[in-house]
């Protein structure tokens, strides 16, 4: 977490609430199970409200699906603190990870929820949840059940056996998915285990998953703990305040950039920067290109929020992004996605601004290893005066406006009967269905071309309007996704849209939204089968094979015809299938009137996609082929490579960056 808390557990506590409880050593202690003792430390953790004025838990509660590695142990354990830390009953062990991760996000990483499992495909379940999670920097800790460490019923049902290492069981694949990883094989562990734990949990740069794998016999042995363990405590999160010698090294390479662009990244919204990165842009003309993570940073309709960047990025953005001489990136990683496959500002000086350094050490570039709050604080004295060039603020103020009425055109596109919709009418349709859409909604993506034309055209107006996991592009992550987030908000309008890919791949939360009460207004896309990946497909040469429908392998039967709203209706949810936009239209406000989940499905085109912007992606083409198609593609593939390793070129200046 990139926020800090500046006083000690005891000052925090008594300063937002005078009869919360201070972290005191008793000397007593108190005979729990391993479980019993794990489950009460976590509901004893507290932290600050989002207004500054109460404390809540730092735990949301607990997402468990039962089996024979966790029931009888941890299980017992919940149900004694079921009041204190809410579980939440799931249909997957994969969607109910995303869930809790989700709602990490939407709490901008200042809550969080932990998850359970038996043992077996439980366990193994939530491997790619535990990616997910490392890979876009978000805290969730998962707590599987294992094998016994007594090893007397050896093996147990589920377990797996490695030949060369009677200690290792399938919970061993999480290491490498893991910020901090653990197996309690004593109660006593527990001591330095969850210390360690919530640590990486609240630090912005350890920020990720945490495994701690619960050996069966061992949660249900108990051991006596010390009675101050459990001693509610207000959380403290920890960030890396900037060194002033990083600053003035800042500051410095600042000073001599006409040409600057702040690429707003994830951090941003995690440390709560986004006002300061809005008084920073502004009072310095410094334009502002988003990433996926950072969307939302900067409100849509600022005069210097350029939009997207990157591969799928704005013109505006992109063509900002290949002239500027500086780069300020803030709170990202700089994946390909947001480079250009390293090909889209490689003539600038790069300064990165992260809590983690490892983070920060792209394109050669100068690293404030700090929060970004922090950081853009220390910055604002020893600037002011600096100012990019007023020519360079002017043309960026140009093309975020005629970029903006670009997105208004895309979005209200007569349609007509003939022409199947795209994403980019689909998106449109959403936001005209309310006025305040982009303030008021939350939407919700993952996979696909939807995160492409989402980026581009996804109207936010405040931090967390957006909410696209694009780090790990995960399908199956939307609607799992969209039930954490509508917990996280349950305040606000939550809009999951994906294709009917992802919705195959996991619907099964559609179920747990109904049973929980937390609505959902989900928007299927279907075209038919994987069309974005149809489309990469044939762009580097290959023949349209097994991504849509029609071009897979099929019986005598042929290829299915998939009835999405029967479908949801049948897991409980309100559901119609709209035949075309202005159906869309009316069926979202019936939806938004609705009072529980409502899925609408309609047909869209494959092929199409926003035309506008973006820019190269190194994806490799096969090297030799007996096919001409295929043969071409690796021809322009080898001209984009040369072109970037070539000596950079003398920066242009241009209004339009249609670059592909």
């Amino acid at each position: 977490m990139n926020e800090r808390i500046l006083h000690d557990d005891a000052l925090a506590a008594s300063a937002v609430d005078p009869h919360a409880p201070t972290h005191v050593k008793t000397g007593g202690t108190i005979r729990l199970t391993m479980a019993q003792a794990l489950v009460r430390y976590l509901a004893a953790q507290r932290v600050v409200t989002e207004d500054g004025n109460g404390v809540e838990p730092l735990f949301g509660g607990v997402f468990a699906i039962f089996g024979h590695g966790n029931v009888a142990g941890i299980g017992e354990a919940l149900y004694q603190h079921r009041s204190e830390l809410p579980t939440l009953r799931a249909h997957n062990e994969q969607a109910m990870a995303h869930s809790a991760i989700a709602f990490a996000k939407a709490h901008f990483r200042r809550r969080m929820m932990a998850v359970t499992t038996s043992i077996g495909p439980g366990a193994t379940n939530l491997l790619t949840a535990a990616a997910l999670a490392h890979v876009n920097r978000l805290p969730v800790l998962l707590l599987p059940g294992d094998i016994f460490v007594s090893r007397a019923p050896d093996p147990v049902l589920q377990q797996l056996e490695d030949f060369g290492d009677g200690g290792v069981s399938a919970n061993d694949a999480f290491k490498p998915l893991s910020r901090y990883f653990d197996r309690i094989v004593h109660p006593a562990q527990l001591l330095s285990a969850l210390p360690r734990a919530l640590r990486v949990l609240t630090d912005a740069a350890l920020c990720g998953p945490v495994t701690l794998a619960l050996p069966q016999d061992v949660q249900a042995q108990a051991w006596d703990f010390p009675e101050d363990f459990f001693t509610p405590r207000v959380v403290r999160f920890h960030a890396p305040a900037p060194r002033v010698d990083d600053i003035d090294a800042a500051c410095a390479r600042l000073r001599h950039a006409k040409r600057p662009l702040i690429v707003a990244g994830g951090g941003v919204l995690y440390s709560r920067a986004a006002d300061a990165l809005q008084r920073f842009a502004s009072a310095h003309g410094v334009p502002v290109a988003e990433t996926q993570a950072g969307k939302s940073s900067l409100a849509w309709n600022d005069p210097l929020n350029t939009g997207a960047l990157g591969v799928t990025g704005s013109p505006a953005a992109n063509a900002l992004a290949h002239d500027a001489d500086c780069v300020l990136a803030i709170g990202t990683r700089l994946q390909d996605f947001t480079t250009g496959s390293n090909t889209l500002f490689t003539q600038a000086d790069v300064i990165a601004i992260n809590a983690n350094a490892f983070d920060g050490l792209k394109h050669r570039g100068f690293v404030v290893e700090a929060d970004a709050r922090l950081a853009l604080d220390a910055l604002a004295e020893p600037l002011q005066g600096w100012h990019a060039e007023r020519t360079w603020t002017a043309r960026a103020h140009k093309l975020a406006s005629g970029w903006r009425d670009t997105v208004g055109s895309l979005t209200h596109a007569p349609q007509r009967d003939a022409v199947l919709p795209y994403e980019g009418d689909v998106i449109g349709a959403v936001q005209r269905s309310n006025p305040h859409s982009a303030t008021d909604d939350i939407v919700v993506c993952a996979a696909g071309t939807l995160p492409a034309d989402l980026h581009k055209l996804w109207r936010a107006g405040r931090p967390g309007a957006y909410h696209v996991e694009y780090g790990y592009s995960c399908m199956g992550y939307e609607i799992a996704g969209g039930l954490g987030v509508k917990l996280a908000r349950p305040d606000r309008e939550v809009i999951v849209i994906l294709g009917d890919g992802s919705y195959l791949m996991m619907n099964s939360e559609i179920a747990s939204s109904v049973m929980l009460g937390a609505k959902l207004i989900i928007v299927v896309l279907d075209n038919r089968g994987f069309g974005c990946i149809n489309r990469l497909q044939q762009a580097c040469g290959g023949a349209p094979f097994n991504n849509l429908l029609d071009n897979c392998v099929h019986g005598p039967a042929g290829v299915p015809h998939i009835d999405f709203a029967a479908h949801a209706h049948a897991l409980g949810a309100n559901a119609e299938h709209a035949g075309n936009i202005a159906e869309l239209e009316a069926a979202l406000q019936r939806a938004r009137a609705a009072d529980r989940t409502y899925v609408i499905s309609i047909d869209t085109d494959p092929a199409r996609t926003t035309e506008d912007g973006g820019w190269w992606w190194e994806v490799a083409v096969p090297e030799v082929s007996s096919r001409d198609a295929v043969r071409d593609a690796r021809a322009k593939y080898d001209a984009q490579i040369a072109a970037r390793t070539a000596p950079p070129a003398p920066p242009r200046h241009h209004d339009h960056g249609d670059h592909e």
